[in-house]
């Protein structure tokens, strides 16, 4: 059986934001859309002691390659639209065969 992973990297400019609390509420309300909405897995992976910036990485995984990057995609498109004032969009897609073993 084959299968694939997309890796969404999200680089997010948060310029309203004034502390580190205010931020952790807005993060933790776009991971929640973005499970809801994509069927994503969602961390912060970069930027945790930063106010005004983050990383969020997103894992999407399917049976189908093109199908499975256009969803990618749109993930990436919906945070752009929900962070307008500046957001880098990573989108990378790994089949199951290039993922290390867990042996």
């Amino acid at each position: 059986m084959s299968y694939f992973v997309c890796v969404v990297e999200l680089e997010l400019h948060l310029p309203r934001n004034r502390s580190l609390k205010e931020k952790r509420k807005e993060l933790k309300s776009l991971k929640d859309r973005l499970q809801r909405r994509f069927g994503a897995a969602v961390a912060e992976t970069d930027h945790h002691d930063l106010w005004q910036r983050a990383t969020l990485t997103a894992a999407l995984v399917g049976r189908d390659a093109g199908p499975l990057r256009e969803r990618g995609w749109s993930l990436g498109r919906y945070a752009e639209s929900s962070f307008p004032d500046g957001t880098r969009v990573q989108c990378r897609l790994l089949s199951g065969e290039e993922l290390p073993s867990g042996d």
